[in-house]
């Protein structure tokens, strides 16, 4: 059983091991990040955890027994005024099917109103990504329009209005 960890400067090496491990699998439904991603990987993390420390971002990895990080859900564009952030995740190939995804997306989203104060979230998903599209129904979110991704790809937007995740 995975557990949801919020961010730290010790899971460096686990996180990085996870991308390497699973780059080729990644890239075959979202952009690759690149050789520099993996060449400046510890610079990059540190100034993941200081955006994260100032509210900025809040990245969580999905760690399994032994340590080994087998997924993350991550909170990017956290704006505190709205009360919104933009969610992304990603899974292991050997952690699929499982329904980890779901679970962590869930508690993430959980997560987001108790700890974060926020109210609403957004992800973006390729079209013909079935399996994130069906993670984020699970999660109650809702598919509001088409986008073009960073990379010119085709996709939709989806929303989570967060207030619908408390108990009235």
């Amino acid at each position: 059983m995975a557990v949801l960890e919020r961010l730290r400067p010790d899971h460096a090496p686990a996180l990085l091991a996870f991308e390497r491990e699973n780059r080729e699998y990644f890239a075959a439904r979202v952009p690759d990040r690149g050789d520099a991603y993996f060449e400046e990987f510890d610079d990059r993390h540190q100034e993941l955890i200081e955006a994260q420390e100032a509210g900025e971002i809040h990245f969580h990895v999905l760690v399994a027994e032994g340590g080994e990080i087998v997924g993350r859900v991550n909170l990017v564009d956290v704006d505190a005024g709205a009360g919104s952030a933009e969610l992304g995740y990603r899974l292991a190939e050997k952690a699929t099917g499982r329904g980890l995804a779901t679970r962590g997306v869930r508690e993430v989203c959980r997560l987001a109103v108790e700890e974060y104060g926020l109210s609403r979230l957004i992800a973006v998903v390729a079209l013909g990504n079935t399996a994130s599209s069906a993670v984020l129904a699970r999660a109650g979110f809702g598919a509001v329009g088409g986008v073009t991704l960073d990379d010119g790809e085709p996709g939709t937007a989806y929303e989570l209005d967060l207030g619908e995740l408390i108990p009235g």
